[in-house]
């Protein structure tokens, strides 16, 4: 249980830091500066709670990453459904917090995640999102591995995050994180619900490919 406690707890400070950074310091509405300024927030929130809950629960804290470790085959698929439940749970927390900071309810600038059509094709926003996470997710797998990044693993995990925020904001948001996109289209409902799906299902095919090539001993380290 504490697992989950700290999946949630970490989730929603992801939310709460990363989106309130787009709503509430209006990051947002300053591109293409802004990006920096994002991609920081998510990026070191992630750095954080690898630190802070890393111990716990591994720090997932995306149902994508879950996903890809249990691909992987360092979880079984059942503890990390659960995983999944937890993160989505913590993911809502955060976005009620934000809303509650921003008056009681989500405003038009809300840390959604969406793309316009008329800039980017859907297979466009699909395969940056997968890609994205995918690569997101080896970093992950790699850096946690026996032979990886030891004590920096946090590190590298949350500039990668940052990295990837700074080339792809401008095309889909760069979310790579179910639970992070759902909870604020839910709160903000519009053009950000009903893209929600891709940004529910890319980020899971990512990580499910980055699982598969650690599990076929392709991007695993010799023993």
């Amino acid at each position: 249980m504490k697992k989950l406690i700290a999946e949630a707890f970490g989730t929603a400070v992801l939310v709460l830091v990363g989106c309130g950074a787009i709503a509430l310091a209006g990051y947002g509405n300053a591109m293409p500066l802004g990006i920096v300024a994002i991609a920081l927030s998510f990026g070191l929130t992630v750095t954080a709670m690898a630190y802070g809950i890393g111990p716990v629960s591994g720090c997932h804290i995306n149902p994508a990453v879950t996903v890809a470790v249990c691909a992987s085959g360092r979880m079984g698929w059942d503890e990390g459904i659960k995983y999944m439940l937890a993160q989505v749970v913590g993911a809502f927390i955060g976005a009620g917090i934000l809303a509650l900071i921003l008056g009681g309810k989500a405003g038009p600038v809300f840390g959604q995640t969406t793309f316009d059509p008329a800039k980017f094709s859907v297979g466009t926003a699909f395969l940056v999102e997968c890609v994205s996470t995918m690569i997101f997710t080896v970093v992950i797998l790699g850096v946690t591995q026996a032979k990886g990044g030891g004590n920096v693993a946090g590190l590298v995990i949350g500039l990668t995050l940052a990295v990837l925020h700074l080339a792809f904001v401008p095309v889909t948001g760069n979310s790579l994180n179910p639970a992070r996109s759902l909870a604020p289209a839910v709160y903000v409902g519009g053009q950000a619900m009903a893209q929600v799906w891709l940004y529910i299902l890319a980020p899971l095919v990512g990580g499910l490919i980055a699982g598969v090539l650690f599990r076929t001993g392709i991007f695993a380290a010799d023993e």
